[in-house]
């Protein structure tokens, strides 16, 4: 089980890539195309062709990471293929990675609380 931290952002890249790149193609993908910084702590969600398997790049302070995984015999729920980026939360991320639903997955509103007197 990997567990996300609450508060981090994750950016999925909702258009497949070559799954032959490894951490430095994907980091230059980051820049290039996403136009973001992948040393920035920002978790990126890429996917291949084939929606059984799933690259995460991210930088952990101490170097940059990459995680695969493949579903056997499943296929992750993915959004519509189109040029762009999409924000998932890191609960709709944990449901990603373990093959469920991540769009039923969503923040309960909690209403801020008053000081009492």
């Amino acid at each position: 089980m990997i567990t996300v931290p609450a508060g981090i952002r994750v950016l999925v890249a909702t258009k497949p890539v070559d799954f032959r790149k490894g951490m430095d193609g994907l980091s230059a993908l980051v820049q290039e195309e996403l136009r973001a910084d992948p040393f920035s702590g920002v978790i990126y969600v890429f996917r291949a062709k084939r929606a059984d398997r799933v690259k995460l790049l991210f930088w952990d302070q101490t170097g940059l990471c990459l995680l695969t995984k493949r579903l056997e015999g499943a296929k992750f729920r993915w959004p519509a293929i189109a040029d762009g980026v999409m924000r998932l939360s890191p609960a709709q991320l944990c449901a990603l990675l373990e093959g469920l639903d991540w769009s039923r997955v969503h923040a309960r509103r909690v209403v801020r609380p008053t000081a009492t007197q």
